[in-house]
């Protein structure tokens, strides 16, 4: 009987283990919002990618700038 309690008790560990936040999250949160940042600073908002979804805050987003703040590129 002490045994299967014992063994519940680890598996029960190591499951909320393995559902703790590791700091990836973290760290895509933190670009993420690095990103927005700088994209408002330059008068834009960020905007999801279409189609996109990977581990890259950078290629999952872009900054869209209109108003006054934008420019054209001349050919």
């Amino acid at each position: 009987m002490r045994t299967s309690a014992a063994i519940a008790l680890m598996a029960a560990g190591l499951g909320l283990a393995a559902c703790a936040n590791t700091g990836a999250t973290g760290t895509y949160q933190t670009e993420l919002q690095r990103l927005n940042e700088d994209c408002r600073s330059r008068g834009g908002i960020l905007v999801p990618t279409p189609g996109q979804e990977n581990a890259n805050p950078a290629a999952n987003n872009f900054c869209q700038i209109s108003g006054r703040n934008a420019s054209r590129l001349s050919e």
